[in-house]
C-alpha cells in the first residue's frame, strides 16, 4: 500500500508508488467470494480521476477497466465533450471500488460487492486518490458515489458539482454521474437525461478536464 502521507512526494515520486500500489494490487486475494484478476487502468497521475463500481467478465479477461457494454456508454457521454476512448484511457486513472468480479446475482445482472468487500478493497481506491490528488474525481454510479458523499437519489446528486476535501488537506471538486450499466434506465428518462447532461457540461467546464483536452 502507499505512504499514508504521500503529500510531501514529488511527482516522480508518486508515479512510483503508484506503479508499486498497481503491482500490489494485481497480487490481491483478499475475498473469497470475488473473482479475479484484479482489474486496474493505465498507471499515470492525471488531473482527472474516476471510480467505477467493480468489473464484470469481459473486464476481468481484458483486464481493462469499462472495457464492454457500460463503456461504450460511459465513452460515448466523454466523446461528447472533447475526449474519445483512447485519449480518456490514456489521459485519465479510472478506478473502481471494488477491483475484482463480484459474480453473478441470481436475479439477474452482476452481484453488488458486500460491505466486507467493499471495506477489503477500499485501500486501493483511495491509495490511488492520495498518490494522485486529483483536482476532479468523477464516481459512476451510487455505490462509487456514496464512497464520497451522501448519496440517497441521483437525482438529488447529479448535475451539480461538490465540494471534497481529503484528510490530508488537499480539495477536489466531485461531479457524479449514473452507472452507465444498460440494465440503468435511470439516464434514459426524466429527470436523469437533463442532469446528466448537465453533469457532463459541468465536466467539460472543469479546468481539470480543460487541461486533459490541451495535451
Amino acid at each position: 500500500m502507499p505512504l499514508s502521507d504521500p503529500s510531501n512526494l514529488g511527482p516522480e515520486a508518486r508515479q512510483e508508488s503508484l506503479e508499486r500500489l498497481h503491482a500490489e494490487l494485481e497480487q490481491c486475494q483478499r475475498c473469497s467470494g470475488m473473482f479475479g484478476p484484479p482489474v486496474h487502468s493505465r498507471t499515470l497521475l492525471s488531473p482527472v480521476m474516476l471510480i467505477g463500481q467493480a468489473p464484470g467478465t469481459r473486464e476481468i479477461e481484458q483486464l481493462r477497466p469499462f472495457c464492454w457494454t457500460a463503456g461504450k456508454t460511459l465513452f460515448g457521454w466523454f466523446a461528447k465533450i472533447g475526449l474519445d476512448e483512447k485519449a480518456m484511457r490514456e489521459r485519465t486513472l479510472i478506478s473502481a471500488v471494488c477491483r475484482c468480479f463480484p459474480g453473478k446475482n441470481p436475479k439477474g445482472g452482476d452481484r453488488v460487492p458486500d460491505r466486507d468487500e467493499i471495506a477489503r478493497c477500499r485501500g486501493w481506491w483511495t491509495g490511488e486518490m492520495q498518490l494522485l490528488r486529483p483536482r476532479l474525481i468523477v464516481p459512476i454510479g451510487k455505490l462509487a458515489i456514496s464512497q464520497l458523499m451522501d448519496c440517497d437519489r441521483l437525482n438529488d446528486v447529479v448535475g451539480r458539482q461538490w465540494p471534497y476535501r481529503s484528510e490530508a488537506g488537499w480539495e477536489a471538486d466531485i461531479i457524479p454521474l449514473p452507472h452507465s450499466s444498460g440494465a440503468s434506465t435511470w439516464f434514459k428518462m426524466e429527470p436523469g437525461r437533463t442532469l446528466l447532461a448537465e453533469a457532463l457540461g459541468l465536466i467539460a467546464a472543469h479546468p481539470a478536464w480543460r487541461e486533459l483536452l490541451d495535451e
